[in-house]
């Protein structure tokens, strides 16, 4: 039976590359390994580009002139998938050599024949896990099976993803419905929340007496050691958001935390804040010994999101918004 593998050559500035990063090495010994380990990473780059495969050299160790002299790697990132080795070996050769310190953390090992010229090369084959450092080329599973496990390995992140953007669409707050009154569980009037009547002062100012929303949210911070009786008692705070009733492309938005009602301050040393919708912190207010609330100010445009986050010790919470 004939084994499929796949023959060509070696692209034109995969081999420039390698030529580059040899000379950049210190021994010739540790120059030639970089250079092959360099073809075959280009070679297979090019292989998978073909098949439909998208892939980032430059996230990929071997592409990297410093890893590539310190580390014997040979490193193909695809796209959502992960890592796939590259090993070059030599016309004739009957066995592949993995260096230790790539033996985990990748999706594949693929062998790469490279040609006595260095202009040409021969995909050999692959495997899933490797734990030897000399792997018999006899071992090897075909090209076919390489590309079934990777589509096999697509379709598994593709629904991975749709499942995680389902769960995140259904934790998300449309702040835009609320100017239609409707509101997600849990958001409830401020009168309700906090048993008190009037508006934000901040927001009267900013807004000129122009119409708002506010609707506050009960967050619990986990349990507290009470002074009195040595029992514990839930620490909470109310979330509370208000922007104003319109339907611009950009709005302004204010997130403030408050005590719950009986309780005259927040705790010491909670966190506030806003992130973006890669989750990086964009701004911050932090309670001291005696806050009543803290309180943070920024505008959205239409089709954002992002999140507001509570943070007390080891406890944190976050909630999630979209304006759409």
């Amino acid at each position: 039976m004939d084994i499929l593998t796949f023959s060509a050559p070696i692209p034109l500035d995969g081999r420039h590359r390698a030529e580059e990063l040899r000379r950049q090495q210190a021994t010739q010994a540790k120059g030639e390994q970089v250079f092959l380990n360099t073809l075959s990473v280009s070679f297979v780059n090019y292989y998978l580009c073909c098949m439909g495969f998208e892939t980032d050299l430059n996230k990929s160790d071997s592409w990297n002139a410093i890893h590539q002299t310190l580390m014997d790697v040979a490193d193909l990132s695809l796209k959502n998938l992960g890592l796939l080795e590259c090993r070059p070996v030599l016309e004739d050769a009957q066995f592949v050599y993995v260096s230790p310190e790539v033996q985990s953390n990748r999706i594949g090992y693929v062998a790469v024949q490279i040609s006595k010229s260095f202009r040409e090369a021969k995909l050999l084959g692959f495997v899933k896990q490797v734990k030897i450092d000399l792997l018999p080329i006899n071992q090897l599973q075909p090209l076919d099976s390489l590309l079934e496990y990777l589509e096999e390995l697509s379709q598994s992140q593709l629904a991975e993803i749709a499942d995680n953007s389902l769960d995140c669409n259904q934790n998300l707050v449309n702040l835009k419905q609320w100017l239609e009154n409707i509101f997600e569980a849990g958001w409830q009037e401020i009168e309700t929340l906090l048993r008190t009547q009037g508006v934000n002062p901040a927001w009267s100012l900013r807004s000129g007496g122009g119409t708002f929303i506010s609707r506050g949210k009960l967050i619990n911070l986990g349990k507290l050691l009470s002074d009195a009786y040595g029992g514990l008692r839930q620490r909470a705070v109310v979330l509370v958001v208000t922007l104003p009733q319109g339907n611009e492309q950009e709005m302004d938005i204010i997130v403030e935390v408050h005590p719950t009602n009986g309780q005259h301050y927040l705790p010491p040393n909670l966190h506030l804040m806003v992130l973006d919708f890669e989750g990086a912190s964009v701004m911050e207010a932090q309670t001291r010994s005696s806050n009543k609330n803290i309180q943070l100010e920024f505008s959205c445009e239409v089709g954002e999101h992002f999140s507001v986050k509570l943070a007390l010790e080891d406890i944190s919470i976050t909630e999630n918004f979209i304006i759409c």
